[in-house]
């Protein structure tokens, strides 16, 4: 039985497209990571493989698989490292179409160059193309054997990690800001009696729902709470609160105290040393 879809270059770009238009429209997670694998690991090396190698016999089918998946490897952190110096930065968009851009410009020197080649000569993807080498010495078929094992086994680790994300570290950022929203200025010599501001933020990255509380305790007594608010996962709350100090005296100790979950122990505590005039 006889196949054959030419280089593959028009399907490639086609499938690139299919990706492209899924990224951005549809949030699909199956069909990102079907298309997106081979996108990463295969189609930046092939295309290039395929502008300098276009005819059929100057490399072997198992040497074309292996280049194609090795060049792709080394292509796409190049491409994110010239990104990392740049105004757009490493991001899902200027990733998706930095490689895009890279596998269609190399795409369109590849067929021009396959265009001037006869038509005899030109690299196709057949059933001769695909044969990996098996009728060689025994060497060569354990060679080709452990090379195709090799890339299935890490096209399927990294499948199973983008299916399956190791879930991140569950923490809570607590933080106190100063009256202008800055981490600096903060009101250390205050007037005694006087309603000080201070922002307090609170940003839940517990990998789910949680439910806070903050308490203001000035030299060991409480004097106000804050809450409670409940925050999903990567939800922010921040707002400016007040205290205010009675007594004159230096060093006395404001102490913000975050519970979480209607736990009895504070959570996160920061605090200040202000000076009471």
């Amino acid at each position: 039985m006889r196949f054959n879809i030419g280089s593959g270059i028009v399907l490639q770009g086609i499938l690139v497209i299919i990706l492209v238009v899924i990224i951005a429209f549809i949030p699909l997670l199956v069909l990102r990571i079907i298309l997106g694998l081979p996108f990463l690991l295969f189609s930046p090396g092939y295309s290039l493989i395929l502008a300098l190698f276009p005819k059929k016999d100057q490399i072997t089918g198992v040497e074309r698989v292996a280049l194609s998946f090795g060049l792709s490897i080394a292509i796409v952190p190049l491409i994110g490292l010239v990104l990392n110096y740049t105004p757009m930065g490493i991001t899902l968009e200027s990733t998706l179409y930095s490689i895009t851009g890279f596998i269609f410009i190399v795409s369109i020197i590849a067929v021009l160059r396959l265009r001037k080649l006869d038509e005899s000569d030109r690299f196709v993807i057949g059933v001769q193309s695909v044969k990996l080498g098996w009728s060689g010495t025994r060497l060569d078929r354990a060679l080709s054997a452990i090379l195709i094992i090799s890339l299935l086994a890490s096209i399927s680790v990294l499948g199973y990690t983008l299916a399956v994300p190791k879930v991140g570290e569950k923490f809570t950022e607590f933080y106190v800001l100063g009256p202008q929203g800055e981490a600096s200025d903060y009101p250390l010599e205050i007037t005694v009696g006087e309603e000080t501001p201070v922002i307090l933020g609170v940003v839940n990255h517990e990998q789910g729902k949680s439910t806070y509380l903050i308490e203001i305790v000035i030299d060991g007594v409480s004097q106000s709470k804050e809450g409670s608010f409940t925050l999903e996962n990567e939800e922010k709350w921040e707002k400016q609160t007040f205290f205010q100090i009675n007594q004159l005296g230096n060093d006395q100790k404001v102490e913000f105290r975050l519970f979480k979950n209607g736990q009895v122990n504070a959570y996160r505590s920061l605090h200040l040393w202000v000076d009471v005039k």
